[in-house]
């Protein structure tokens, strides 16, 4: 038994047919039928029914199926490490990145990863953490960064990079300026300007209002923090966010406070990509480089 006839036999499974998996494999049908035999043969099991019009698994052919998937994806993994030894420091690594801390917390992890790896390709994409969570889940991408870090883990590795503590945000004028801490129960009449609802930091922050017994009076919803600072900036709004965003978005006009210690809402910043997957040499290098990067931050 070897790699190739298991799978021939996967594809000609998945296709009912030796005709349509010989076309697939480009090989001839009669060597397509002679490997099957061949393997039927060493496993002293028939595979198939052939005596019907649509081929079909026999019982044994639907337990060698299942356990050919998992033969043929280790061996795809094997493979794959083994290109990344040959191959250390390229590839390409797909990343999610919420867009409202894009820019504050990634670009210079971003910069010092290039240094060391300039031939990986970076692909990066921009959108809440609630689609990160799906895209890592499906494979669409390799490793994302999630503002506010799931409870249930069972699909993923993460790792906890900072916590950033959310701060009330109001144009200088505004009479809530006054006080030393906001605290959430203030908020009850104020239009509030909030991240759209895939990212995770919307349903805390409404969470916390219900909680103090009102829903928010939403005016806004966004995605970039650039354009929720402008609606702030014009007196329609305020808003709730990371101190770091908030101190590095500084504007002559606006005015930042700390939350009361007992309303506490922060941006929980982490890191995950899904577990039991392999992941490549590149991917595994910048996770390390993460690693390092926020611990020395």
């Amino acid at each position: 038994m070897d790699i190739r006839q298991l799978q021939y036999f996967m594809e000609v499974a998945k296709s009912q047919s030796f005709t349509r998996a010989a076309s697939y494999l480009h090989v001839s049908q009669p060597s397509l039928s002679k490997a099957i035999k061949r393997l039927e043969d060493e496993l002293d099991v028939p595979l198939f029914h052939r005596s019907s019009k649509q081929l079909q698994l026999t019982d044994a052919g639907k337990a060698v199926l299942n356990n050919t998937k998992h033969v043929l994806n280790s061996f795809h993994h094997l493979t794959a490490e083994l290109s990344d030894m040959m191959n250390l420091k390229k590839g390409e690594i797909k990343i999610g990145i919420p867009p409202i801390i894009g820019a504050a917390f990634i670009a210079k992890l971003i910069g010092v990863y290039k240094e060391q790896y300039p031939a990986v390709d970076l692909r990066l994409t921009e959108v809440g953490s609630k689609r990160i969570k799906q895209g890592i889940d499906d494979g669409t991408l390799d490793i994302g960064f999630i503002c506010n870090i799931p409870y249930q883990k069972e699909n993923f590795e993460v790792i906890k990079m900072l916590k950033d503590p959310l701060v009330f945000v109001a144009h200088h004028s505004h009479p809530l300026n006054r006080h030393q801490a906001i605290s959430i129960s203030e908020l009850k009449n104020e239009p509030l300007v909030l991240y759209q609802n895939d990212f995770s930091l919307h349903d805390s922050i409404v969470d916390a209002c219900l909680k103090n017994g009102f829903y928010p009076q939403v005016v806004c919803e966004s995605t970039q923090k650039d354009f929720m600072l402008e609606m702030v900036e014009a007196r329609l709004g305020v808003a709730l966010l990371p101190s770091q965003i908030a101190k590095k978005n500084s504007r002559g006009t606006l005015s930042s406070l700390p939350l009361h210690e007992s309303d506490p809402l922060h941006l929980e910043l982490g890191m995950l990509w899904k577990k039991n997957m392999y992941l490549s040499y590149a991917a595994r290098a910048f996770v390390e480089t993460a690693k390092r990067f926020f611990r020395e931050s």
